[in-house]
């Protein structure tokens, strides 16, 4: 125990990290007091400090907790996998909604739909193993001679992918009413309706993420130095990057699972991480874990009340967030490998 105490981070290892958890603690608050409805901040207020009438304390539990608790989740989830995504293909466009990685999942969930399963029961395994697919597409693309090493090449080709399967999706639902009619509302990529219920079959696989993705932080690390250095340290370089795309496709399946396709969300938290934490993937996954939810969080808040009463889908704020970041990180005149 001594010794986990003494390698264990705490927040003096991270200059920053408590601002932020005191910005999305705030933020959480702000989720649970803001939103299209009627339910003033006022009335959200009484029902958290134990009154309110009935319309508000459903309005504020059932409703806005459970949208803040998945938004936690989803964040988490997708700017840590964006940081993983970058870490093992080198490459600061690397994002799981750019390169089809989120495009296989809602893929799969698209012909799971048509074949008449049940979206409640199979939707996370399902949306998992698309993921899975979109990731290994990107490492075969990453294999190939001038688009690998090349970031914007990369986007392009992840790009293709990303509209021939969601183009695969459409027709899908074209020819199924009744799985266009249940995907609809899931496939923009959105929190609202969502119930705690929809968490729950997530967690046990963001769960075994966790736990690999603290295992495999050690190796990744090594291997941003390189492969021989990667090998003299005792790491098996396929054997990280094969770990990570599982990670990834945990992370990303369960994330599209329960939201929907939610772009940039990995682009733009691993670009702000290493901007504070500076290269160290350790300390950016670190950062990651508060940034990620603190972008779902406010564009959330923002579709509810920009276009009040009715709202806006999460991921159209999240592109505009991510769009210009994307333009930056092009622009440059040198591209950071990573």
């Amino acid at each position: 125990m001594p010794m986990l105490a003494a390698t264990t981070p705490s927040l003096r290892h991270f200059p920053g990290m408590g601002g932020l958890l005191s910005l999305l603690v705030l933020t959480c608050l702000a989720s649970l007091l803001v939103g299209a409805g009627p339910v003033s901040p006022r009335d959200a207020i009484t029902v958290l400090v134990g009154g309110g009438s009935e319309e508000a304390r459903f309005t504020v539990t059932a409703l806005r907790l459970p949208r803040t608790l998945i938004g936690l989740v989803v964040g988490v989830s997708l700017g840590v996998s964006g940081a993983l995504l970058q870490a093992i293909t080198r490459n600061p466009l690397a994002e799981p909604g750019l390169l089809g990685v989120t495009a296989g999942s809602a893929f799969a969930v698209a012909v799971m739909l048509v074949l008449g399963a049940s979206a409640a029961t199979l939707r996370v395994p399902v949306a998992q193993l698309g993921a899975l697919g979109g990731c290994l597409c990107v490492m075969n693309v990453v294999r190939l001679r001038g688009v690998g090493s090349d970031p914007v090449r990369l986007v392009l080709a992840g790009a293709a992918l990303s509209s021939l399967l969601a183009a695969l999706t459409s027709l899908i639902l074209l020819m199924d009413q009744r799985a266009a009619d249940e995907i609809r509302f899931w496939v923009v990529g959105s929190l609202s309706g969502r119930r705690l219920a929809d968490l729950i079959p997530v967690i046990p696989s963001l769960l075994v993420a966790g736990l690999l993705t603290v295992t495999m932080a050690r190796p990744l690390a090594s291997l941003a130095l390189g492969e021989r250095v990667a090998k003299g340290l005792g790491h098996h370089p396929g054997l990280v990057r094969l770990s990570i795309i599982l990670i990834v496709a945990l992370l990303v399946g369960g994330a599209t699972a329960i939201a929907g396709p939610v772009a940039f969300v990995g682009l733009v938290v691993p670009f702000a991480a290493r901007a504070i934490a500076g290269p160290d993937i350790r300390r950016t996954l670190w950062f990651c874990l508060p940034l990620g939810p603190l972008m779902v969080l406010v564009a959330d808040i923002v579709a509810r009340i920009v276009v009040a009463p009715s709202e806006l889908p999460l991921g159209v704020l999240t592109a505009l967030c991510g769009a210009p970041v994307l333009v930056a990180v092009v622009r440059a005149r040198r591209l950071p490998m990573l």
